[in-house]
């Protein structure tokens, strides 16, 4: 029984398309970008994808609530190994250096594809879940119910949308009266990040210019020279953690919102894509 459910909910996520940026990848072929921006929340909130596009250039914002470095340089694997033509790749690499684990709820949306994709297993293979989640049937889809269970499975196969594929990607923020805005970085200690190290190799083996950009927080973070921390151990990294200054621009102290998140793509533009 074990089986037939793990075979029944495996095809249909082999199936979808249209419910997240990783089965969108996955069943995916031979894209072109000029620009493809992958990270955690703190690219899917703060780089506005459509603002590229008025400037002539074909983009998605990848970005993922929520996700680490680790999925990141997955994605962009399957974006690789599925022949997407990419121009350049920007990679939000601040408070996400300071750790090499995976994000259980955004990784969990690979596993449906795990005997599918040697890439896919090779890339979880040292992860301290990979044993039972590969060769135990269904088990995978029992402890990560709440992401690939019986819901998430049935919503696909009835083709249910998401908003995660809207705006090109990016996933704008309002203005949160009750917003946190203080931060405390004083505990993070920035990494040689073996998944960042990652992305730029794949980027330099297939000739994709990669930009890696950290991005603003509010003024009220306790701990900020984490990013002078993250400029020595990877001097290539643009800091532009106070590019956007005042709460008015802030969702939360980590999130900008969506006026916010105009400024501040409008200033990458300027720098980055302004010929």
């Amino acid at each position: 029984m074990l089986i037939v459910l793990d075979v029944a909910y495996t095809q249909v996520y082999l199936q979808s398309s249209n419910r997240g940026k990783i089965e969108y990848v996955y069943n995916s072929k031979a894209l072109n970008y000029d620009v493809v921006i992958l990270g955690s929340s703190r690219a899917n909130n703060h780089f506005v994808a459509p603002l590229f596009e008025e400037k002539g250039l074909k983009t998605f914002n990848y970005g993922m609530s929520g996700a680490h470095l680790f999925e990141a340089s997955l994605l962009l694997k399957l974006m690789v190994e599925r022949q997407y033509k990419i121009k350049n790749v920007i990679v939000e690499a601040d408070l996400n250096l300071a750790n090499e684990q995976e994000s259980e709820s955004v990784a969990s949306k690979f596993l449906p594809y795990i005997h599918h994709s040697k890439l896919i297993e090779d890339h979880y293979a040292q992860q301290p879940n990979f044993w039972v989640n590969y060769y135990i049937p269904f088990y995978r889809y029992i402890g990560f119910e709440p992401q690939i269970g019986f819901r998430e499975m049935y919503n696909t196969a009835t083709g249910q949308p998401t908003k995660l594929l809207g705006n090109l990607g990016y996933y704008p923020l309002g203005k949160n009266p009750n917003a946190n805005m203080k931060n405390d970085l004083r505990n993070l200690k920035p990494l040689h990040n073996k998944y960042y190290e990652e992305i730029k190799q794949i980027c330099a083996a297939n000739n994709i210019k990669l930009i890696a950009i950290m991005t603003p927080m509010c003024s009220n973070v306790k701990g900020l020279d984490y990013f002078q921390k993250v400029s020595k151990v990877y001097p290539e990294i643009h800091n532009y953690e106070n590019a956007v200054e005042g709460d008015q621009y802030f969702s939360s102290c980590g999130h900008m919102n969506d006026t916010g998140a105009r400024k501040f793509t409008s200033i990458i533009l300027h720098d980055f894509f302004n010929k």
